[in-house]
């Protein structure tokens, strides 16, 4: 069964009344549960974290997080932002987010440039933007193989409507994958 930590629940309950307008404090979020998810001994150097954002207003709310669950719930395909994705459609009820609430958006800021399964992942899952932290390239420095990710799988969700940032925070998502590189299991390195 799928479940989040007991702490990232905890996390989720203390963030998500919270209003946020800025990019940085949302990505914020994200890095933070990756830090966390190695503090607490729960996965993986990855979190993810999915806003609903009003349209109008701008102005958004923490709706679904993730952490890497894949080493210590024994599924390759717990990903964070794949844990985020599915607990943000199952509180939707729908099988994606786009126009599943009327006048809201939904934004997946990440720790890491997704690997290939996530990135298609997103794709697919409706948002409207896509933010992240750490590169490819910083995962794959500590041994983590991202598979086959293209700038022309970026150029493919620009061109469906999904507005794409990447290195927002990187030196601070950097710094928690080397320190995760020093200690933690590289699943598929």
């Amino acid at each position: 069964m799928i479940h989040l930590p007991d702490w990232l629940v905890k996390f989720y309950n203390e963030h998500k009344d919270i209003e946020f307008t800025s990019d940085d404090d949302m990505i914020s979020l994200a890095v933070e549960i990756s830090a966390r998810n190695i503090e607490e001994n729960t996965g993986g150097p990855f979190g993810c974290a999915i806003f609903e954002r009003d349209v109008v207003t701008k102005k958004a709310k923490l709706f679904s997080c993730g952490a890497n669950r894949v080493v210590t719930l024994n599924n390759s395909s717990l990903h964070a932002e794949m844990v985020a994705i599915q607990f943000a459609q199952k509180k939707l009820q729908s099988f994606t987010l786009k126009g599943a609430t009327e006048g809201k958006e939904y934004v997946l800021c990440t720790s890491c440039e997704p690997c290939c399964m996530c990135l298609g992942g997103t794709l697919w899952s409706g948002v409207t933007e896509l933010i992240c932290s750490g590169t490819k390239a910083d995962a794959e420095k500590i041994g983590f193989n991202e598979g086959p990710v293209f700038p022309e799988s970026y150029q493919q969700m620009e061109e469906i409507g999904i507005k794409v940032r990447k290195g927002v925070l990187r030196s601070r998502a950097a710094a928690i994958l080397e320190k995760y590189g020093r200690t933690g299991v590289i699943y598929n390195g």
